[in-house]
């Protein structure tokens, strides 16, 4: 940013004004004449302290032009729908019915649960509905009661979710291995140690 500028700049500034140029343009042609790097806001500015400014001139003169064209605007009466309309489909609702427990929750709001009490939720669907909690006793493995416990368990038999979860253990394993194998170089045996 220069705030002085020397006269021979001053004296183009005038020249180039008289000329009719837009200052985004003065700019240019006092950075190409000089290797000066001022902007059109510089020179604008300049322009004003040096008491340049006209009041006849125009305020679109010392914008930018803009070399794009207005877009054309069609009437409102103009829009008219495509002559076959798609039929849109009309879905029936479904009544979903969802799974429930054996069990008769005690509905326990979250500061009267214990340590041991089902955490299973109940409520909240509708708006400032409170939400509720099971409050029955815990397996000793689960932060549900039994009969949660099994719903919340995805589908197939204990045996068959075993065998998933020992095949996700196997992949675990694999995986780091390779991880570990790629990240420890090996050294070889007949490098010395």
């Amino acid at each position: 940013m220069q705030s002085d500028w020397p006269p021979e700049h001053c004296r183009a500034l005038r020249e180039f004004l008289a000329s009719g140029l837009s200052y985004g343009r003065i700019a240019n042609a006092i950075n190409t004449k000089f290797k000066t790097a001022y902007s059109r806001s510089a020179t604008i500015g300049r322009a004003r302290r040096m008491g340049l400014i006209v009041p006849g001139r125009s305020e679109d003169m010392s914008r930018p032009w803009c070399k794009a064209e207005a877009p054309v605007l069609h009437e409102i009466g103009d829009r008219r729908p495509p002559k076959r309309m798609p039929r849109i489909p009309v879905f029936e609702p479904v009544r979903v019915e969802l799974r429930r427990a054996a069990v008769e929750p005690r509905h326990l709001s979250f500061l009267e649960l214990e340590r041991g009490d089902c955490r299973y939720p109940y409520g909240g669907d509708e708006e400032n509905e409170a939400i509720t909690f099971c409050g029955h006793p815990q397996r000793p493995d689960s932060s549900y009661c039994t009969p949660h416990f099994h719903l919340t368990q995805g589908p197939g038999t204990h045996v068959e979710r075993a065998a998933v979860a020992m095949a996700l253990r196997l992949v675990r394993l694999e995986r780091q291995q390779q991880w570990q194998t790629k990240r420890v170089p090996r050294r070889s045996a007949a490098s010395p140690t």
